[in-house]
């Protein structure tokens, strides 16, 4: 199995603070690589999948060493789920050091459950991800009144309770991921 420092990520850009994509201070990993092309996608940059730039593992957790105000890592993309073993790694690391995981995805929660026979590293990302936010960009469902999401039918999901449920089992911000 390769090192942190050797698991590699194509990513479209990180953004080291953030207070835009989920609760506290975030680091945001933005993966290069999406199958779904969102008509309105708000980072239509990021889904050629050969685009982008390489880094590792070893060195995004480095980066978000440095900053003792991180709360956790945000997931986003392009869709990290496009690369799921090399951001499963990451967020299993992440979580290991402390920090909690937010993964963004235009995949819903069912389509991943159902998925993790046929697409390596699924499992592993999803049972490292605390709250996913599922589901495609749709521009005619799009509002700026959402906290943390682009279009009313993206739903927020506690994920290791649904995992335990077996079922999407949704929640608000501030239920358990408030400042």
């Amino acid at each position: 199995m390769q090192t942190l420092e050797e698991t590699p990520l194509r990513l479209a850009g990180v953004i080291r603070e953030s207070i835009v994509d989920g609760p506290g201070i975030r680091m945001v990993v933005f993966a290069q690589g999406c199958p779904h092309r969102c008509k309105g996608c708000h980072n239509p940059e990021t889904h050629d999948p050969a685009g982008g730039y390489g880094s590792t593992v070893g060195n995004l957790l480095r980066e978000a060493k440095k900053n003792p105000l991180l709360k956790g890592l945000t997931l986003s993309g392009g869709d990290p789920f496009f690369q799921a073993e090399g951001f499963a790694r990451l967020a299993k690391a992440a979580h290991e050091a402390g920090y909690d995981i937010i993964t963004y995805t235009g995949y819903t929660f069912e389509e991943l459950l159902a998925g993790f026979e046929t697409h390596e590293g699924w499992e592993a990302l999803l049972r490292e991800t605390d709250i996913l936010v599922d589901g495609k960009f749709v521009l005619e469902e799009r509002s700026l009144s959402l906290q943390f999401r682009g279009s009313r039918n993206q739903r927020v999901i506690d994920v290791p309770a649904s995992l335990e449920a077996g079922k999407a089992i949704e929640r608000e911000w501030e239920e358990k991921y408030a400042l």
